[in-house]
C-alpha cells in the first residue's frame, strides 16, 4: 500500500554479521518496541531486502538534529527554546527509564528535532535493559567521550540512570554555552576536565573506591 509518508530508513546489512551484532540489533528492536512516548523516536516497522540482504528500520522523519542545529552560525537557542528542549528530554528520559531501558548515548546527533519544534530521543543502538533492583554488570565502555560520566571513565560496571542524566546535564551547558563544555580527546584529558570544571572527589572517597580504574585516574594520578 503506498501513503506517500516520507519515513526514515536505518539500514542493517545481515549477511555475514557476527553473532553479537545480530545480539545488538536484536536486543535494539526489543528496546524501541517497548517504548512509546511522544520524545522518543518510534519504530514504525522493519523492511527486509533479499536482493541487497539488508534489514530496514522504519522511523519516522524528523528534519533536524540538535547537534547540527547547535553547529549552525545563523541559530542561536533562546532561553525559552533550551526549557522547551530539556523538557522533551528529560521527559523521554523518564519514559525510558520507567520502562527499564538506560539509552546510554545521550548526545546531540542523537536528538532529533522536527519543523515544529518536537524532540525525539534517537538511536538505540547502545541502549540496553536494566533493573535497578537486580544487579548485573554492563560494560562501561558506552556513550560518547564528551558527554561520558565519571563513573563510566572510572570503570564502572554497576550504574544506573545517572549516566543518562549526566549527558542530559551536559546538552544543557552546551546549549546555553554555545559549544560542548567538555570536548576531552582521552578518557585522562575528560576526568581532567570534569575535575576542573566540578570539582573532584574527595580523599577519603579514593580511598574506598573500588571502582576498578580509580588509582589510574585519580586527581594525583592524573
Amino acid at each position: 500500500m503506498v501513503t506517500g509518508k516520507i519515513v526514515a530508513l536505518k539500514k542493517v546489512r545481515f549477511d555475514n554479521l557476527e553473532p553479537e551484532s545480530v545480539k545488538f540489533m536484536a536486543r535494539e528492536i526489543l528496546i524501541l518496541r517497548r517504548l512509546d512516548h511522544p520524545n522518543v523516536v518510534k519504530l514504525e516497522g522493519l523492511v527486509t531486502s533479499r536482493m541487497s540482504c539488508s534489514l530496514y528500520l522504519v522511523f519516522q522523519y524528523m528534519e533536524h538534529d540538535l547537534a547540527g542545529l547547535a553547529a549552525s552560525p545563523i541559530v542561536k537557542f533562546s532561553e525559552p527554546q533550551v526549557k522547551c528542549y530539556m523538557n522533551q528530554l528529560l521527559s523521554g528520559l523518564e519514559h525510558c527509564h520507567n520502562r527499564g531501558v538506560l539509552h546510554r548515548d545521550i548526545k546531540g546527533s542523537n536528538l532529533l528535532i522536527d519543523d515544529g519544534g518536537v524532540l525525539m530521543i534517537a538511536d538505540f543502538g547502545l541502549a540496553t535493559f536494566f533493573d535497578p533492583n537486580r544487579k548485573h554488570p554492563m560494560t562501561s565502555r558506552v556513550v560518547t567521550l564528551w558527554y561520558r560520566a565519571p563513573e563510566l571513565l572510572l570503570g564502572a560496571t554497576d550504574y544506573g540512570v545517572g549516566v543518562d542524566l549526566w549527558s542530559a546535564g551536559c546538552i544543557l551547558a552546551e546549549l546555553l554555552a554555545g559549544k560542548p563544555i567538555m570536548p576531552g580527546r582521552t578518557e585522562v584529558e575528560q576526568l581532567h576536565k570534569i575535575y576542573k570544571l566540578c570539582g573532584s572527589p574527595s580523599d577519603e572517597y579514593w580511598k574506598k573506591s573500588k571502582l576498578p580504574n580509580a588509582t589510574l585516574f585519580s586527581p594525583r594520578a592524573i
